[in-house]
């Protein structure tokens, strides 16, 4: 097992919505920044369906959601691009076109590390992560080799390596010691996420959010137990593209 990749000089972190990337990889990427990578996040899906509320605006959450990545991504000190490729939530399909857009950003970006989901995961049920995860495997794919997409008129770009997160098998560990409020930090910014994946009610008196924090350094702890490290985040790592 290995641990810790010398700092690439950019990362893209490819998500299916909004907070995927910073429970997947978000220690990692603080760490990165703060070492001198520029840190981009690419966002599948539009985040209109992330709530319990059926009387929501989706229009309006929407817009919340992108404004709170992009704060999320400040929070974890990521000065690249935020990128909303906008599919609907709850639609995305690794198709010919979805493939093209996000390896044409992998060409402008021209990230060494790129980051998501690992969609061999087993039993996994959210469409989005399994979807999204197939789709950034395929898009290095078509942005490394110049006969893919060529109308697009941008030069072919091959990272050096891939990191898929929510591995059931992770092969790459990155230590998250230090990094882990950066992570809560990150993902706290997504006040409209909060009761839906983070547990914490409105009502909270304080013993929710506590408690989220305390799994997500647990996750943490249990990762880097397995690398021999304090806390870490857990990867299967793909260096031969």
């Amino acid at each position: 097992m290995n641990d810790n990749l010398a700092t690439p000089a950019s990362a893209l972190a490819v998500s299916a919505h909004p907070d995927d990337s910073e429970f997947g990889c978000g220690a990692t990427l603080a760490r990165w920044a703060a070492a001198g990578c520029t840190v981009h996040l690419a966002v599948c899906t539009d985040g209109s369906k992330g709530s319990w509320d059926p009387q929501i605006d989706t229009a309006e959450l929407v817009v919340r959601r992108q404004a709170e990545q992009r704060e999320a991504a400040r929070r974890l000190g990521a000065g690249g691009e935020v990128v909303f490729l906008g599919y609907t939530d709850g639609e995305l399909e690794a198709n010919l076109g979805a493939r093209s857009l996000l390896a044409s950003w992998i060409r402008r970006l021209r990230p060494a590390a790129v980051l998501g989901h690992d969609p061999w995961k087993r039993y996994r049920i959210h469409p989005d992560h399994r979807q999204a995860g197939l789709l950034v495997t395929e898009a290095v794919v078509a942005a490394r080799d110049p006969h893919f997409f060529a109308e697009q008129n941008l030069p072919a770009h091959r990272p050096a390596h891939l990191l898929l997160f929510e591995a059931d098998e992770p092969d790459h560990y990155e230590d998250a010691s230090g990094w882990i409020d950066a992570k809560v930090a990150a993902l706290e910014a997504h006040e409209s996420q909060l009761e839906s994946t983070m547990g914490i009610g409105a009502d909270d008196d304080g013993s929710q959010r506590e408690a989220f924090r305390q799994r997500i350094r647990r996750e943490a702890a249990e990762a880097g137990e397995a690398a021999g490290l304090a806390q870490a985040e857990a990867f299967k790592l793909i260096s031969d593209l």
